[in-house]
């Protein structure tokens, strides 16, 4: 479904790095709608949305480089400073929309921080271990889901289901890292 996209991408000039900048700036436009959605929830119900564009994207910039003999150590390193960014600018916003467990949405972004960076840390030779069972789209989907469970009016579920978020991370870490001893 992508790779016609991409392809016409490539045709028209379009660089891996523009479509890594635009998941940077669609993430910060979800961040911002999020903090809208702390007056108006209803703006939370498109969220979901936002993060699939990002998804998508970030499968695209990929997808682009190398197929398209477009890679470069620049393009590498912005794709990874850039996951690293949007997440931060997507998520921690939740935190304005559940006060009362802000510290475990910014629990849950810092343990998401840290398993992107075990998946560089725990390869040798350039690849990423992207163990599971919490990656960088399962996280989106995750995020997608309290936007819509706030945007409908249930705060209740919103601490629990980071603390759950939190453990799956913790797993994520533990996974990368000793799959890259093993």
């Amino acid at each position: 479904m992508l790779r016609p996209a991409v392809s016409r991408a490539a045709r028209v000039g379009i660089r891996p790095n523009h479509l890594t900048t635009l998941a940077i700036g669609v993430s910060a436009l979800a961040g911002g709608a999020v903090l809208a959605g702390s007056k108006t929830p209803e703006i939370l119900f498109v969220i979901p949305i936002l993060y699939v564009v990002r998804m998508a994207l970030n499968a695209m910039d990929g997808l682009l480089a190398r197929e398209h003999a477009m890679t470069s150590r620049t393009g590498a390193m912005l794709n990874e400073i850039g996951d690293v960014v949007s997440d931060a600018i997507a998520y921690l916003p939740f935190a304005v929309v559940a006060p009362d467990a802000a510290w475990l949405v910014v629990t849950v972004v810092v343990i998401g921080l840290i398993a992107e960076v075990a998946a560089l840390a725990a390869s040798d030779d350039g690849s990423r271990r992207n163990d599971g069972p919490l990656g960088k789209s399962d996280r989106a989907l995750a995020f997608g889901v309290l936007a819509v469970l706030a945007a409908a009016g249930l705060q209740s579920v919103i601490a629990p289901m980071l603390v759950v978020l939190a453990g799956l991370g913790i797993v994520t870490i533990w996974n990368r890292a000793t799959g890259a001893c093993s």
